[in-house]
């Protein structure tokens, strides 16, 4: 099956089954939620990694004046008269930061390094490969062009100039473009302020030895280590009440302290899964409950007051996909980033077998290209949300679409990398 038209759209197009909610309907109600205005304003050596609130912009024209972009000598074409080879004076020297106002005398030629600024009467810049230099003089063969090395005013930002918009995450490369701009600080949103609720009674410590029935508590480093990113703030992380009013006492003080709280577990439809009602008798609203989607079914999103909330399944395979697939979004969302196509093709290196009525998201390995150059992924047989340790040895996620039953070795599909 080509699902090549999709990359474009924001899930996977399948429809909803069993109730549920699309891919695409789901992304849709995350992004439809109330996203924070409040912003601060940072130094650049701490702006990794932020998103921007404001655009960045050209303070000024970049460069400020007409530089040479090689080490030679800086002349006027139109000073060369008749057949080559040529023979100029050299009257100057202007290495980079070098005062260059008084103009070149017609007929002369001024010794110029990279970044040196170009003076008055000067259009061109001769390589010093390209001349032979004698003591005081040099010799030109063949002739320059006016313009030729010479990086002209604004070459690269002229004043006023858009440089970074608004939503932007900021890398490395934007931060050295905003320092370039001449801006010593940027206008980006608050960090997120997150807090984490942990269910399950059989969720204990790595520190304690196992007792049976018990197994060690996965999503809570794997959700910190997800969030440890400069625009976010975790504020909390805690592990969940097995009584109903002592839980929705802690949800009520978590969602006080956060912009977004986030839950593992509890929010299937068992006898004790009571994330949900606890969220309910505070007052909160539920607009997502459920996601046509494997794994992570159970998926939810909600609100209660100003604070979002994120309900993921407890099985470490699934919390992980689901991240990956709306976690991410809705971080970017109430961050205010803008959205990104982080997803690419791939073909199949090995047949598959799906039953169709979900889309299944399936962990999956890059492995190497084929005869025609076309990026390959492998995977396991088989999703299981208890198999953690594939995680670890994928690289990503394939979509594998709702419809499909069987797919072939060599079929298109859509790769999502992991983020985290």
């Amino acid at each position: 099956m080509t699902v090549i038209a999709r990359l474009d759209a924001p899930g996977c197009g399948c429809d909803a089954a069993q109730g549920l909610a699309s891919i695409d309907q789901a992304l849709e109600r995350i992004r439809a939620l109330p996203r924070r205005k409040d912003t601060e304003d940072v130094p650049l050596a701490k702006a990794m990694g932020r998103v921007l609130a404001r655009p960045v912009t050209a303070r000024a024209n970049v460069p400020p004046f007409a530089s040479s972009a090689m080490d030679g000598y800086a002349l006027c074409a139109g000073d060369l008269i008749g057949d080559g080879p040529w023979v100029l004076p050299v009257s100057a020297r202007i290495a980079a930061g070098d005062d260059a106002r008084t103009p070149l005398p017609p007929g002369h030629a001024a010794r110029i390094f990279t970044g040196g600024a170009v003076p008055g009467g000067a259009d061109c810049v001769v390589m010093q490969e390209a001349v032979t230099a004698h003591p005081g003089r040099i010799e030109i063969r063949p002739r320059p062009t006016p313009g030729q090395h010479v990086r002209s005013v604004a070459d690269d930002m002229e004043q006023g100039d858009v440089i970074l918009p608004a939503g932007r995450r900021l890398t490395a490369r934007d931060i050295a473009a905003a320092a370039a701009s001449g801006r010593a600080s940027v206008t980006v949103t608050r960090a997120l302020r997150v807090a984490l609720l942990l269910t399950g009674n059989e969720i204990v410590p790595q520190r304690q030895d196992l007792a049976p029935g018990q197994i060690w508590d996965v999503n809570g480093p794997m959700m910190i280590a997800m969030l440890t990113r400069p625009d976010v703030e975790i504020t909390a992380r805690a592990v969940a009440e097995d009584d109903a009013d002592a839980l929705t006492a802690q949800i009520a003080a978590l969602a006080d302290m956060a912009d977004l709280l986030i839950t593992s577990g509890g929010i299937s439809v068992g006898d004790t899964d009571l994330v949900k009602p606890s969220l309910l008798a505070l007052g909160g609203t539920i607009h997502l409950s459920g996601v046509a989607i494997k794994p992570g079914k159970p998926v939810s999103v909600g609100t209660l007051g100003r604070t979002a909330w994120l309900g993921l399944p407890g099985n470490p395979v699934s919390a992980h996909v689901i991240w990956q697939v709306f976690g991410t979004a809705l971080l970017d969302h109430l961050t205010g980033r803008q959205p990104v196509t982080a997803r690419r093709h791939a073909v199949l290196a090995d047949p598959l077998e799906h039953k169709p009525g979900r889309c299944e998201m399936r962990p999956a390995l890059l492995a190497g290209h084929d005869a025609n150059g076309r990026e390959m992924v492998r995977f396991e047989s088989q999703t299981h949300s208890a198999r953690v340790a594939t995680l670890a040895r994928a690289d990503g996620l394939i979509l594998i679409p709702a419809e499909a039953d069987q797919m072939r070795a060599g079929d298109l599909v859509e790769f999502l990398p992991f983020e985290t």
